[in-house]
């Protein structure tokens, strides 16, 4: 007999709606929360919306970037992250390096004299270095680049409200987008609390947590659709428990395979993609709360159409359950 990894019971009988009201005010109350902790404490941008300087280097000498580091530590010289660069077309002797330079509190940009200090100061741990190229971001352009980011999350989540309208009936398109709106809140909530650095790779990751999160939403919203077909008189308290318990071990199974790469990122994948796989790592719990604990309980608030001539929209267990 063959031996399987069951990280769930094959079949359970969770019921996900006996603490209904506790965990959907806890969700209402971390996206409230967040929200103020941003407007107080505000984000810790990156070079991307501070503006800044880019400078990449060569040298003959292998990049250790603890030594840089080291170096420009004596420099007032604002915001410093240090990255090596490895492409499989450099020389063997080609050892490049990414230094971002934020501007300094009051500047519009990195000044030349700025950028000469620092060019000295890596020259005395590596006379081999050479600046290939220098790139400065604007405070303009930096401006341009937060509505941007902003507008791609917002575009996202309305193209993804259309797709489940579409596909589904809009009480899950509603659940769905408010789901989606709590992963990131909350995502961007703790990055403001902990002062996190917030750059343009974290607006990726939060469209990657859209789509990992409406990816498992979707998929227990599909097997509620059938469900609904299959269980005609069956309340839609007790078919949405039915449903949620159906595909419990693929939603387990999927957190975790996902988390295991992230966790594995996040220990050896450098300081290049941490904030990244971090935000992801958040992604991953809240958009698997967010599907059991909270989209479900909107649609049951909302109500569905039972497909009855003529349609009765069935909602009553909502308001008739304990908390």
């Amino acid at each position: 007999m063959a031996w399987r990894l069951k990280l769930v019971p094959e079949k359970t009988s969770i019921d996900f709606f006996r603490w209904q009201w506790l965990t959907f005010g806890l969700s209402i109350f971390l996206m409230v929360a967040s929200l103020g902790i941003v407007a107080v404490k505000g984000l810790n941008f990156g070079v991307d919306f501070l503006g800044g300087t880019t400078i990449r280097t060569e040298s003959t000498t292998p990049v250790d970037v603890g030594a840089y580091r080291t170096a420009l530590a004596a420099l007032d010289v604002g915001d410093v992250t240090i990255t090596e660069v490895t492409d499989p077309s450099f020389r063997d002797d080609q050892h490049v390096a990414q230094v971002r330079l934020g501007a300094r509190e009051g500047e519009e940009a990195v000044t030349p004299e700025v950028i000469s200090e620092v060019e000295a100061a890596l020259k005395a741990h590596d006379p081999n270095v050479v600046f290939a190229s220098v790139e400065s971001v604007g405070p303009k352009v930096s401006q341009e680049l937060i509505w941007k980011a902003l507008l791609a999350v917002a575009a996202g989540s309305f193209g993804i409200m259309l797709y489940v309208w579409m596909r589904f009936e809009w009480q899950f398109a509603v659940g769905t987008v408010a789901s989606l709106l709590h992963d990131v809140v909350v995502t961007v909530g703790i990055f403001s609390l902990f002062q996190l650095k917030f750059d343009l790779s974290i607006v990726a990751a939060l469209l990657t947590i859209l789509g990992y999160s409406v990816n498992d939403t979707v998929v227990i919203f599909d097997r509620l659709r059938e469900n609904l077909a299959k269980y005609k008189t069956m309340p839609l308290r007790e078919m949405m428990n039915l449903t949620a318990n159906e595909t419990l071990s693929r939603t387990i199974m999927t957190s975790t395979t996902t988390l295991i790469a992230l966790i594995v990122l996040l220990i050896f994948g450098g300081d290049v993609i941490r904030g990244f796989v971090f935000a992801m790592v958040l992604g991953v719990f809240l958009g698997t709360y967010s599907t059991l604990y909270m989209a479900k309980n909107i649609v049951l608030m909302l109500g569905v159409d039972r497909g009855d001539k003529p349609k009765k929209k069935d909602n009553s267990e909502f308001a008739n359950v304990d908390a």
